[in-house]
């Protein structure tokens, strides 16, 4: 293996950070390289907040269900899909202002994603380690209200930076098989793959003193029924997104 395929498989989500800064060079270093991200037609939806506001940082991390690494954290950004510039792109070159297209909307998810992840694993290489903070979506009102986010940007997650206090061993992903499908999408294949990989979860849970019987389908059962976040439809319309 090359050692960024080494560095890859090696990724855990880390909450638990040193009191030593980031510097602002290893930031700026790190979201440099993350714009290298693959990007749809070269648009570049996304923005990126960084917040060093205590009391910003504690009304997100009320929003987000008490999540203390956004408070302790020596870096928390907010990824936010962005069409604002590309609306007075638009403009500029006379062909009209956006109408929140969902296509549109979906480029910019997707680009924000990529351009996270990539800023995520050069910070790995950076010796440093994250988490991703998906429950700022459970008040997305309040993130906007707190980063003052105009129309046509929206807040699709967090992420925590500083260099590791404690790392979990790397949890088992699911067999490639569950994934890779050749041709045709094969459903029959579902089920014992899966129920495969719940008994190799449960393994995983109980060494690390999860509750006894948490395998993965309970655990993403409960992620899924239970944050349904109901709100996102309305809230993304409001923002300009998927109005179309």
């Amino acid at each position: 293996m090359t050692s960024v395929t080494e560095l890859m498989k090696s990724h855990v989500s880390v909450r638990s950070f040193k009191d030593d800064p980031v510097s602002e060079e290893t930031l700026r270093t790190i979201l440099g390289a993350g714009q290298f991200a693959s990007t749809s037609s070269h648009v570049q939806a996304y923005s990126v907040v960084r917040v060093t506001d205590p009391q910003k940082r504690l009304a997100i991390s009320e929003a987000a269900g008490g999540q203390k690494w956004v408070i302790n954290a020596p870096i928390f950004l907010v990824y936010c899909a962005d069409l604002r510039r590309l609306n007075y792109a638009c403009t500029k070159a006379g062909m009209g202002a956006l109408e929140g297209l969902t296509e549109h909307s979906i480029a910019a998810s997707v680009d924000a994603a990529l351009f996270a992840q990539n800023v995520l694993l050069a910070a790995e290489s950076e010796g440093l380690g994250g988490v991703f903070i998906g429950g700022i979506r459970n008040a997305p009102n309040t993130v906007i209200e707190q980063l003052d986010l105009p129309e046509f940007v929206f807040p699709l997650f967090g992420m925590c930076l500083g260099y590791p206090r404690e790392r979990n061993a790397t949890k088992p992903r699911l067999p490639l098989d569950a994934v890779l499908h050749t041709d045709s999408y094969d459903s029959e294949k579902i089920e014992p793959l899966v129920d495969g990989y719940d008994a190799e979860m449960a393994a995983y849970y109980a060494e690390r003193g999860v509750v006894t019987g948490t395998n993965w389908s309970s655990s993403v059962a409960a992620a899924l029924q239970q944050k349904r976040r109901e709100h996102m439809q309305e809230m993304l319309r409001q923002q300009g997104f998927f109005r179309a």
